[in-house]
């Protein structure tokens, strides 16, 4: 919250709504300030990301496929569909990364040895050290850029964004008004 003891400057937001409130007084615009700074943040903090990532010769879709096998533990594999369910790639999507990411020599795809028609990815060695020192360096990026905010401010966005995600991806009856 903005006190009025620390003035903040018209951001592009703020101007875009003095904008709108001239033209369009008869509309609550209000929401635009929190979703418009959102979605402009969320941009910026892509582009961030992104630098780390392309020091790696990764793209965001890539270093996020290679995390999810990171993260699945000894031996580092997956189906391809459970990839698509840990990650935020769609599975039309994947089938590319993975053939990106094999012809680097970063993931092999092998038969299931369940199912026969099914395939698994893994990580390779060579994988798994690039995506550990990605992901440290994305770590240390992280807090860099959560610096900017104090201690307290970001605790309390993360509970916030924890209930409004929450309230978005499960609605219940009583949320739409």
């Amino acid at each position: 919250m903005v006190s009025m003891d620390d003035p903040q400057p018209l951001d592009r937001v703020a101007r875009i709504q003095a904008d709108w409130r001239r033209e369009r007084p008869d509309i609550d615009i209000a929401p635009q300030g929190v979703i418009g700074r959102l979605h402009r943040l969320a941009d910026q903090l892509t582009e961030e990301l992104c630098l780390v990532y392309g020091r790696y010769g990764l793209s965001e879709g890539e270093f996020d496929v290679l995390c999810a096998l990171r993260r699945a533990g000894e031996p580092y594999e997956r189906a391809p569909g459970e990839l698509a369910a840990h990650t935020m790639v769609t599975t039309g999507a994947m089938t590319k990364r993975i053939d990106r990411l094999e012809r680097a020599g970063l993931v092999t795809r092998r038969r299931s040895d369940d199912d026969q028609r099914g395939r698994i990815v893994a990580l390779t060695r060579p994988g798994r050290e690039l995506i550990d020192r990605a992901f440290t360096d994305h770590m240390r990026n992280e807090r860099r850029l959560l610096d900017l905010l104090t201690p307290a401010e970001t605790q309390a966005l993360e509970g916030l964004l924890t209930t409004w995600l929450s309230r978005v991806e499960n609605p219940r009856p009583s949320d739409s008004k």
